[in-house]
């Protein structure tokens, strides 16, 4: 056994902690931006994900159920508001009648609800009139226009590369593409 020299202590000497505490700030300051850029572009592609999962489910349910199904802008998760913020929200409903509308005494009732996006993020459609899409029982959305409807989804800063895009075709298929990757309506 050795014993330790009486004047020696345990510890760190100032250098070694400013060097440590310098190593960590500029980590710090390179960690941290990239940091922000993956959190914001994962909230990004979770919230279009959403709203394509969404299109997706209703149109396999027209299909399963042999019935239209709706999905529409909903503020209050109980029936289309209109407006083309999807940001605040939608739901997905089955719509005997195809109005469009949420009809309890037709036997019409909400299969999933989408609340109010929690941020500031914006998801509007290229077209102001397009606040719903009606899958058929065939699975087709008849109810669009002959163009593709474009809804763009921006973060507060507007930063293009968090940018997504959902693209629907005029037959009712929904897609998402990155910002500048794919048709000119995306940028």
């Amino acid at each position: 056994m050795s014993k330790s020299a009486p004047n020696a202590s345990a510890g760190f000497t100032m250098t070694e902690l400013v060097m440590t505490m310098a190593i960590v700030a500029i980590l710090a300051a390179i960690g941290v931006p990239s940091f922000k850029y993956v959190t914001a572009s994962n909230r990004i592609a979770s919230e279009i994900n959403g709203l394509l999962g969404d299109m997706q489910f209703a149109r396999s349910q027209a299909v399963k159920e042999g019935q239209s199904v709706t999905v529409c802008v909903s503020t209050n998760g109980t029936s289309c508001t209109g407006g083309s913020a999807w940001q605040n929200g939608w739901i997905v409903f089955l719509d005997a009648n195809f109005n469009q509308q949420v009809d309890v005494a037709a036997g019409e009732k909400i299969i999933r609800v989408q609340p109010p996006f929690p941020g500031t993020d914006t998801f509007v459609a290229s077209s102001g009139a397009f606040t719903a899409i009606t899958y058929n029982r065939m699975g087709y959305a008849p109810t669009l226009i002959a163009a593709n409807i474009t809804i763009k989804l921006h973060d507060s800063t507007n930063t293009t590369a968090w940018t997504r895009c959902l693209q629907i075709t005029p037959i009712g298929t929904p897609t998402t593409e990155k910002y500048g990757a794919g048709t000119p309506a995306c940028t």
